[in-house]
């Protein structure tokens, strides 16, 4: 059985990374063509050569890697179990004792180290590449991460006060541009307002540091009549600490798409959000998402093991595998059909996350039964 595994496993991995180098050369391609219209731009005296731009390219590649692993798992697991099939391979080894649950068995210990492999590089490897990127983009095309036109907007609550900041722009290093912070009282009057124009999350201190901040203070009494009056006080400070629990992954998290984030900063978010009643649930499913995003690598090669119980005449393999394919897509559209659906319905973003993979699983073991019966 140890030899059989290695051969299966060897011929598997191979395809699949075949079919993966295949894929990250034609995005490579298709992201360089799109960068080189940063060619030749200049900031700060520093030019954006091909080399910044074939460097900024190979950084994107990761999250590529991410999305793609799923998909080319599905295409070498097909065309390698189809093989077998029309070769007639499959069948000695059936004859050598590989029986439908020890088959089964294999493959999704082989998925499962792709598993593994898909949350690596999506929490950990990508995440740090497209810093990088940022970074290298920032340094030399100026350019930072910005949401929308009025920024980003996030809520921190507390016993006695509420407050809303809003951050114009945010780079990966957590350079803050355009800081706007409003703090509010129980009755929802507002206290404090701070308008800085740069600053920097410390992250050792919980705070942020704000340069060339304005910082005016509001103070309301009532008289014995009960009329009210404001008094508001007026300061300016070069430097200026403010104290928050929002980091600098929360700021990032704001900017970017929730698809972009690691699932620890996403659940972190998820629940900075739940705390300061703040509706969550694109962030939840997408949570979720990325939790149950992995083990899609389970049921690709799960719907891939049918094939190899199926009988090809000559030349008949291209058709089968190509249905293959295209039942590996479809699953992908229901992925982001539910995803959709779920953020606009208010499904349970588990369910919502989960019901793709639970369809396609349970279709790819009934196939798989019933070839093994029919067989």
């Amino acid at each position: 059985m140890r030899t059989l595994r290695k051969l299966i496993y060897r011929d598997i991995i191979s395809s699949i990374g075949f079919v993966t180098i295949a894929f990250l050369a034609l995005f490579f391609f298709f992201d360089l063509l799109d960068e080189m219209g940063n060619v030749g731009r200049s900031v700060g005296g520093v030019t954006y050569s091909v080399w910044h731009a074939l460097f900024s390219v190979a950084l994107g590649m990761p999250k590529h890697l991410y999305e793609l692993l799923p998909i080319a798992v599905l295409i070498g697991s097909i065309f390698v179990m189809a093989r077998f099939a029309q070769s007639s391979e499959f069948t000695i080894m059936r004859t050598s004792g590989l029986g439908p649950w020890l088959a089964l068995r294999t493959m999704l210990t082989l998925g499962l180290g792709f598993v593994v492999l898909t949350v690596v590089v999506g929490d950990y490897v990508a995440p740090a590449a497209e810093r990088i990127g940022m970074v290298v983009k920032a340094q030399y095309l100026g350019q930072v991460s910005t949401a929308g036109s009025t920024g980003a907007w996030l809520k921190e609550k507390s016993a006695s006060s509420t407050l809303a900041v809003n951050v114009r722009a945010v780079n990966a290093e957590g350079a803050l541009t355009g800081v706007r912070i409003f703090e509010f009282d129980t009755q929802g009057r507002m206290v404090l307002q701070i308008h800085a124009e740069s600053g920097q999350v410390v992250e050792s201190t919980n705070a942020w540091q704000l340069n060339n901040a304005s910082k005016a203070a509001f103070r309301y009494t009532n008289d014995q009549q009960g009329n009210s009056t404001t008094e508001m006080q007026r300061e300016h400070h070069a430097q200026l600490q403010w104290n928050t629990g929002i980091t600098s992954e929360m700021l990032v998290a704001s900017v970017h798409k929730p698809d972009r984030m690691p699932t620890l900063e996403l659940f972190q978010f998820t629940q900075h959000l739940k705390n300061n009643d703040q509706s969550a649930q694109k962030y939840e499913i997408e949570f979720w998402r990325k939790v149950f995003y992995p083990l899609s690598c389970l049921v690709m090669v799960v719907l891939a093991l049918p094939f190899a119980y199926l009988h090809f005449r000559s030349g008949g393999i291209a058709g089968y595998v190509f249905g293959g394919v295209m039942a590996g897509i479809s699953f992908f559209l229901l992925n982001n059909v539910f995803g959709y659906a779920g953020n606009l319905q208010n499904w349970s973003p588990m369910l919502t996350a989960a019901a793709p993979g639970l369809i396609y699983s349970v279709l790819s073991l009934g196939a798989f039964a019933w070839l093994v019966i029919r067989r």
